[in-house]
């Protein structure tokens, strides 16, 4: 049973990625990362896939040899949070609006202190 949550939860975050690799404001790494871990406990070929693949298998690997996000996907992560804090200015009512601005500041402060790959 344990074994088929993480098949499951392997494909919903795989899933959740490429709409990542659509959407601008949303991340794509982070998901397939997560994919990976799910897949290690359910099904090694398909972690094997993730690691193996040309784009995404560098990022795997330098998250789980020492926790290290890229240069470039630490500023897109920022111009994320940037984009949502601004969209929550904007169109969210006052105190809503300062939870965007909010989470990006943990989340960022918590991102560019990570090891650079």
């Amino acid at each position: 049973m344990r074994r088929y949550l993480f098949l499951v939860s392997g494909f919903a975050a795989l899933a959740l990625g490429a709409i990542g690799a659509v959407l601008p404001i949303m991340p794509t790494v982070p998901f397939v990362i997560l994919a990976a871990f799910c897949f290690a406990r359910s099904s090694p070929r398909l972690e094997a896939r993730l690691v193996e693949h040309r784009i995404f298998g560098p990022h795997i690997v330098r998250w789980r040899e020492r926790g290290a996000i890229s240069r470039r996907g630490k500023q897109a992560a920022t111009i994320g949070f940037i984009a949502s804090a601004i969209s929550g200015f904007i169109f969210a009512p006052w105190p809503y609006m300062l939870i965007p601005a909010l989470a990006g500041v943990i989340g960022g402060t918590w991102i560019w202190r990570r090891p650079e790959a």
